[in-house]
C-alpha cells in the first residue's frame, strides 16, 4: 500500500487530504507538534477504514522532522508522497517588512524553508531511486504577491516556492514529481467572513489528487 506523509497535518485540510489519498489506497503518516490532536486524527481516519500512523515533530527541529520521517518509512515501508503544509498564518506570524530583521525572519525561516528542504531531503533519494514520487510544498500566495502584514512570513515562503520550482525543473524526466501549492482563500466549511472567498478541505484535498495523478503542473495557485 503507498504511504502519503502529511507535515503539518491538522483537523482540516491536513485530514481532507490523507481521507482523499486513503480513499484511493493510500496510508498517511501524519507529522505535527501536537501528539493528542494526531490521536485524534489517527482514529477519525481508522473509523473510516484509512490506516494512519501520527509522529510527533517540528518542522523547525531538523533532528525531530527527520527522525518522524524515517520512522514512518520504517512503519509504512515507503513514502510515495510528501504533502509539506505546516500553518504560519496567525498573529505570531505578523511582521511589518519593516521590522524584518535576522531575529523576527528566523522563525519563518526555520519552519517553513529549512523545514521544507528537511522533510524533501528526507524522503527524495528513495523517491529518486525508485523512480518515482510526488513532492507537494504548500504555502499562502503571498508567496508570490507579498501581504504587507506577513513581512517576514512570506519572504520565507517565498524562497520555498523558488526552490519547489527549481525541483519540478531538476527533477523532470526521473518519475519524481514536485509542484508548489498556493492557497490565496479561506479553508473551512463556511467563509471567514460575509463575501470572503473560501474552499472546503475537501475541494482543496480534490485538487492535491488531481496534482498527483496528472502531474503537469509546476505550480497550483488557488485564489
Amino acid at each position: 500500500m503507498p504511504t502519503i506523509a502529511i507535515v503539518g497535518a491538522g483537523a482540516g485540510l491536513g485530514l481532507a487530504i490523507a481521507r482523499k489519498f486513503g480513499q484511493n489506497g493510500f496510508s498517511s503518516a501524519l507529522i505535527a507538534r501536537n501528539s493528542e490532536k494526531l490521536n485524534d486524527l489517527v482514529a477519525t481516519l481508522a473509523a473510516e477504514g484509512i490506516e494512519a500512523k501520527g509522529f510527533a515533530a517540528d518542522t523547525a527541529d531538523a533532528n525531530a522532522l527527520s527522525r518522524a520521517l524515517s520512522d514512518a518509512h520504517k512503519h509504512f515501508g515507503s513514502v510515495d508522497v510528501l504533502e509539506f503544509s505546516p500553518h504560519a498564518g496567525n498573529s505570531e506570524s505578523m511582521v511589518d517588512p519593516l521590522e524584518v530583521t535576522h531575529d523576527t525572519l528566523r522563525p519563518a525561516i526555520d519552519s517553513l524553508l529549512y523545514g521544507a528542504v528537511t522533510a524533501v531531503q528526507s524522503v527524495l533519494p528513495a523517491m529518486r531511486a525508485n523512480g518515482n514520487g510526488t513532492i507537494l510544498l504548500t504555502a499562502g500566495t503571498g508567496s508570490i504577491n507579498p501581504v504587507q502584514i506577513f513581512g517576514a512570513l512570506n519572504a520565507a515562503q517565498a524562497a520555498t516556492r523558488n526552490w519547489a520550482l527549481n525541483l519540478n525543473g531538476k527533477l523532470q524526466g526521473s518519475g519524481t514529481y514536485v509542484a508548489h501549492v498556493a492557497i490565496g482563500v479561506g479553508i473551512g466549511e463556511v467563509a471567514p467572513a460575509p463575501g470572503y472567498p473560501f474552499k472546503t478541505p475537501a475541494e482543496l484535498a480534490d485538487l492535491y489528487w488531481d496534482l498527483h495523478t496528472t502531474r503537469e503542473v509546476a505550480e497550483k495557485v488557488i485564489y
